[in-house]
């Protein structure tokens, strides 16, 4: 008869998530911004990018693989480029902006504004789902060893244990989707916050988004008549 395996073995299981999916949307927000005018861009215009990218392969080489190594430097480099991202994103937002107020060559057209409106967009939700991410419950090398009895974040599948697997952990698909949901619905949808700092993030994304999509629009609308 197979041995059955200990309870607390079966709570602590180790599992990591693949680092693939948080590299591939890093890499496509720093060719994101690469790709917007020069005047959305903090210049020098390949520096930036240049050290997110050394950023993002430092954070590889540190913890390769499945992410489950607990290390205060990796982490402390993962949140440092995450940071930097997210920064980022929200220095083009606030140019494109500025632009749609004031006037600008990014906005000068309507194919132009409409291509510069989409990257910011899409660059945000995609920075804001890492810093997501990357925070909640002590970041995905931390709930690879077991999800907090007081999580950042309630999944759906955490108010309801019967509907996951055994073992389950929110993966980083979740929290692209969470930083979709939260930059179309303006609202949360089903993954709840539950901290004031995720509160205040979500916020944040909800109006930067409402702002960004309610200008773009007008403009679009006025420069296509």
């Amino acid at each position: 008869m197979a041995e059955t395996e200990p309870k607390e073995a079966r709570e602590h299981r180790v599992v990591g998530e693949a680092r693939w999916p948080m590299a591939v949307a890093v890499l496509a927000v720093i060719v994101m911004t690469i790709l917007l005018p020069n005047s959305l861009i903090a210049r020098p215009r390949w520096g930036v990018p240049l050290v997110e990218g050394l950023l993002l392969v430092a954070v590889m080489i540190g913890d390769p693989g499945k992410i489950d190594r607990r290390s205060r430097t990796v982490r402390t480099l993962s949140v440092t480029l995450i940071a930097l991202l997210v920064g980022t994103t929200l220095w083009c937002t606030t140019q494109l902006i500025a632009e749609l107020i004031q006037g600008g060559p990014a906005t000068s057209s309507g194919g132009a504004l409409l291509a510069a409106g989409g990257i910011v967009w899409l660059s945000n939700c995609l920075a804001f789902g890492l810093l997501y991410w990357e925070l909640d419950s002590g970041g995905p090398a931390v709930r690879a060893h077991g999800l907090p009895a007081h999580p950042d974040f309630a999944f759906p599948q955490q108010l309801s244990p019967e509907l996951a697997p055994k073992d389950w952990r929110p993966q980083f698909v979740d929290y692209m989707y969470l930083g979709f949901t939260s930059a179309t619905a303006f609202s949360p949808t089903d993954i709840m916050p539950l901290r004031a700092w995720n509160k205040i993030a979500m916020m944040a994304q909800s109006a930067i988004s409402l702002a960004l999509l309610g200008l773009v629009i007008a403009r679009a609308v006025n420069v296509l008549q």
